[in-house]
Formats: C-alpha cells, sequence, structure tokens
C-alpha cells in the first residue's frame, strides 16, 4: 500500500479538460493518485465520500481533493454512559466525548440512582441525564435501559471512569463501512499507571491488545468487543435485546452472540480508549472476580454454538485449557515440586516466558515511548498474573463443579 495519504495529493481523472470547473464526484467515480495512479477506495474515504475537485489545468487535469464528508456514521451516534456514583470522573468522560474529532450527536449519563451527584455534574455538560427507578444492578442493566432511547443508527457504550484519544470516535466507526459490522472496539491501556495493580494491568493490557486482539482480528473473531468502549449499529443491538444480564460478563456475552447469528466484529488499535483501573487489591478482587466468573459463566452458556463458529471454537478452548493448566501450575506445581525435589530453580518458571512477552510488549510501548515504563512495570504483571489464577481457579470450581452461580455485580474501582 502506498504510504501516502489520498487526500495530500493531486488526483488525475481522465476525460475531464474544462478549465476551473468543479466537478463533485460521488461513488460512480474512481479518481486515481496523480503519482501513484492507484484508485481512491472505499478504505480510505467511504462509500458516501463527496469529493471536491477543482480542475488547474486544460490537458494535465490536476484536481485537488478536499474530503467533506469522512463519516459513515451519517445517521448519527449515541453514546451511553453508564454511571454509579462516579462523581470523581464523569466529567473527564464527558468532556472527552465533547473533545472528539467527530462528535457525538447525543451523549445519554444513566444515572444509576447514585448517591453522591453524579446527574448533577453531568448535567453541566448539557449531556441527556436519565435515572431509572431503582438501581438496575449492573452495568449491562444501566446501558439497557437507555437503549430503547436511541434514535440514531450507531450507538456507542463507554464506561464512566474512561476517556478516549481525540480521534477514537473517527477511527472507530471506520469499521462500519462494512456493512456486515455489528460491533467495534478499540485499544484500550489504563489511564493511571501508579500502584502494583495498575502496573499489572497496564503489562496485561499492553500485551492482549498488540498481540493476543490482534490475531483474534486476522481472523475476524476478537474475542470481546470491549465493554468499556464499543461502537454498535443500533438496530443490530435492539435485535438483539440490548446488553444481556445473564452472566457477569455482558461484553464478552454480546460479542459471542453477535457471531453465532452471523455478524462481524472488529478490532481497531488505532482507536483508543484509557479506562481507571484498580489500584488496590480491594477493587482489583472485585474485577477479577467478575471478569472470571463472566468468562467460565459465557464458556457454559455459549458452548454448544461455539463449536459452530470457526476459529473462535478453537481461541475459547485453548484459552480455557491454558487458563486451567496455567493456574494449577503457577499455584500448586511449581511450588511443589521446587520443595519436594529441594530445587528453587523450579521457580524460575513463574518468569519462563519472558522472551515471548518482551518482543509484543516492545512492540506496543515503543511506539507510545513507554518502554521505560513497561520494563519497569513488567515485575507487576507476574504478580497480578498468580492472583488471576487464584481467582480463576475459584470460578471454575463454583461455576463448573459445585454449579453455584456468583452473579452480584461489584464495581472494580
Amino acid at each position: 500500500m502506498s504510504s501516502h495519504r489520498p487526500y495530500e495529493h493531486f488526483l488525475a481523472i481522465s476525460q475531464i479538460t474544462h478549465r476551473n470547473t468543479k466537478v463533485h464526484a460521488l461513488e460512480s467515480h474512481v479518481p486515481k493518485c496523480f503519482f501513484c495512479r492507484r484508485a481512491f477506495c472505499h478504505e480510505s474515504y467511504g462509500p458516501k465520500t463527496v469529493l471536491s475537485i477543482t480542475v488547474a489545468m486544460n490537458d494535465t487535469c490536476l484536481l485537488e481533493v478536499s474530503r467533506q464528508a469522512r463519516a459513515p456514521i451519517d445517521s448519527g451516534l449515541t453514546v451511553i454512559i453508564p454511571a454509579y456514583n462516579e462523581a470523581e470522573s464523569v466529567a473527564d468522560t464527558i468532556r472527552s466525548l465533547q473533545e472528539q474529532t467527530r462528535i457525538p450527536d447525543e451523549i445519554i449519563i444513566v444515572d444509576d440512582c447514585s448517591s453522591d451527584g453524579t446527574g448533577d455534574i453531568a448535567r453541566t455538560f448539557g449531556v441527556t441525564v436519565v435515572r431509572p427507578a431503582t438501581n438496575t444492578g449492573s452495568k449491562a442493566g444501566a446501558q439497557s435501559f437507555a437503549l430503547p432511547m436511541v434514535k440514531t443508527k450507531f450507538v456507542m457504550a463507554i464506561d464512566a471512569d474512561t476517556t478516549l484519544a481525540p480521534d477514537a470516535i473517527e477511527k472507530l466507526q471506520v469499521a462500519f463501512e462494512d456493512p456486515g459490522v455489528a460491533s467495534a472496539c478499540g485499544f484500550v491501556l489504563p489511564r493511571r499507571v501508579r500502584t502494583l495493580w495498575e502496573r499489572g494491568r497496564y503489562i496485561e493490557y499492553l500485551f492482549a491488545f498488540t498481540f493476543y486482539k490482534q490475531v483474534q482480528d486476522y481472523y475476524g473473531k476478537p474475542m470481546i468487543s470491549s465493554g468499556c468502549f464499543s461502537m454498535y449499529r443500533t438496530h443490530v443491538l435492539q435485535a438483539h435485546g440490548g446488553w444481556s444480564t445473564r452472566t457477569l460478563a455482558e461484553d464478552m456475552d454480546l460479542t459471542w452472540t453477535f457471531y453465532q447469528t452471523g455478524h462481524k466484529v472488529r478490532f481497531i488499535p488505532e482507536a483508543v480508549a484509557y479506562p481507571i483501573e484498580p489500584y488496590n487489591y480491594e477493587f482489583m478482587s472485585k474485577q477479577l472476580r467478575r471478569w472470571s466468573h463472566g468468562f467460565v459463566q459465557n464458556v457454559k452458556l455459549h458452548w454448544k454454538g461455539l463449536l459452530e463458529v470457526p476459529y473462535l471454537r478453537s481461541a475459547v478452548a485453548v484459552v480455557t485449557w491454558d487458563a486451567v493448566i496455567a493456574s494449577l501450575a503457577f499455584l500448586f506445581v511449581l511450588p511443589l515440586l521446587a520443595l519436594i525435589l529441594q530445587k528453587p530453580w523450579l521457580l524460575l518458571g513463574y518468569i519462563i516466558d519472558i522472551p515471548a512477552l518482551l518482543i509484543p510488549l516492545v512492540a506496543g510501548a515503543w511506539p507510545r515511548n513507554e518502554f521505560g515504563r513497561a520494563l519497569s512495570s513488567l515485575p507487576a504483571f507476574f504478580v497480578l498474573r498468580v492472583v488471576n489464577a487464584v481467582f480463576f481457579l475459584e470460578a471454575v470450581w463454583s461455576e463448573w463443579v459445585r454449579r453455584r452461580s456468583f452473579m452480584v455485580y461489584e464495581k472494580g474501582h
């Protein structure tokens, strides 16, 4: 692919010879770059882009292009923000949305019976604030409460503790140039990277979104359209009943349901979101418990349907098997072998995969000038991984062995 951007150059279109004539070319006209002769495709402009073309010379036909309608979201975008006692962060989230290069047409704050003035703060920004009669009990419930109010073609869900890169919406909307796409998500990195737990999560995200997520997108099956920042086609989301509360991981449930009903999901790494992650063990434990049980619940709920979805069935099977085996190894096998055999060097098994981790970490951190942060945060990742193993095995034991489902939604910050 040519390295230059289409709109940075002149164009040449044959059979146009009238001097100083403006031609409005729609999809039926396919202009070519004067330098590389490549046709400008929908990947660059979108199917409804209008090109304003000015003829510069009679015979040479150099044409200057200006983008007039880049966004395929010409039917509007509504953002839903579920918020329960988010007074400390909701202002930053709203401000981030209002400063986007593609500003949403409406922002709906679902003040889920907060007691800290979350709704009052949101109203000062001129957004729509709705409040259910009683607390909905979960983020999924709050988002689904607002979904019938959405009248635009597209809807986005974002957490009330999350901010976006200035062009995140503009980048994410490109995914919907494919009419088969029902949902799209972006790259996620913690907004704060200071404590042990935030640093562990930073490495976890940097590795996952630089490597795993991109491999999944290559095969057309991102495992999760992230709940903290995703965009949807409204009619598809409404047809599926919104965000279900039948598991603790509504984003995973919805993503896997989309695949089973023939829809596509995309991952756009250029669209970046920055949520606030748990900064201490108390909040991290709540989040890990919710995520672990949510994953196990979804495997239990969807396993038959996943058998019909190529690649995803393999990815979920590998992740499940790896998580169980790795967790058992970290918590029992490695320490017992080191103790019984009296060979402490066996404990190096906890960090044996450092070389495999470093390659994607460097690839993800270097362009962001965060190599030092990534390197200094690496030890925290190994701590978080062991803690993660505890919660995952507890979820497997509870959900699959004892058949006791955990459905209490606890905030992770």
